[in-house]
């Protein structure tokens, strides 16, 4: 598998990043018994639709899996509706669109449109939950209860290693606190994709982000093999927060960077 960074800047665009929204890929075989390559998005927040046109062609997007309905994660889904319905070489088919209850009547509301306007033809929308595993190609996605202080999941992925003849797998916390589903979420995962919005003695607020030092903390407990710090805020340097993890986290560890790519 393979994880692209199309944005990573926490609670909002950056000026060297858009907002949270993860690629990842993975050869395999499609239904015609053909070989290719399956995509998966995970989040769409600001200015990340643009820079995903850099990476992939939203015909090519197997499936799209939002963790919650806060603006910096999902507002961008208005600017892939625009995309698929009013494309000029034809509509594109709708996709399959996994997050959160609420996430259809949030896309509403962000675009202005009434409760009629079902997006039937852009997304085919599936409620996530906890335990319940689908398949995109090759790859196992389950969704995780995260800590947050709306309706948030965190997603694992298993899929087809790029380095050996067996099974690699991340995980992507989204926006989370310490709590058991997103640790049993990252339980020995080759990559886990940590956010890292507070900083201890700064941001006091539980219930809400992780700091540096608690995703060092989980990938620690959980025994991650590489630990990757994301959504820190444009007003935190970076160097902090890995810092933090790194009192903790002995395993390879670094901040997420707009374009950063990671084979697995």
């Amino acid at each position: 598998m393979k994880l692209t960074v199309i944005g990573c800047s926490g609670s909002m665009s950056g000026p060297r990043t858009a907002a949270s929204s993860y690629l990842v890929q993975a050869r395999g075989q499609g239904v015609d018994g053909v070989q290719r390559t399956f995509s998966v998005v995970m989040d769409l927040g600001p200015g990340s639709m643009g820079q995903l046109l850099r990476h992939l062609d939203p015909l090519d997007l197997d499936a799209l899996c939002i963790t919650h309905c806060h603006a910096d994660h999902m507002v961008d889904m208005v600017g892939m509706h625009v995309y698929r319905r009013w494309n000029p070489t034809g509509a594109l088919p709708p996709v399959l669109t996994v997050g959160p209850t609420e996430l259809l009547a949030r896309l509403q509301g962000v675009d202005g449109t009434p409760p009629s306007e079902t997006y039937s033809t852009e997304f085919t929308f599936r409620t996530a939950v906890p335990g319940m595993t689908f398949n995109v190609g090759p790859m196992k996605i389950t969704p995780f209860a995260a800590m947050h202080p709306v309706e948030a999941y965190g997603y694992r992925i298993e899929g087809p290693s790029e380095f050996r003849r067996s099974r690699a797998s991340l995980a992507y916390t989204g926006d989370t606190d310490l709590c058991r589903g997103i640790e049993a979420m990252s339980a020995g995962v080759d990559l886990l994709l940590a956010e890292a919005a507070f900083v201890e003695g700064r941001d006091n607020l539980r219930g809400m982000h992780l700091t540096g030092r608690r995703a060092g903390q989980l990938a620690a407990t959980a025994g991650v093999k590489r630990l990757v710090l994301t959504h820190i805020q444009p007003w935190t340097d970076p160097a902090v927060p890995v810092a933090e993890a790194a009192a903790l986290y002995s395993g390879p560890l670094e901040a997420a960077a707009a374009g950063a790519t990671w084979e697995i």
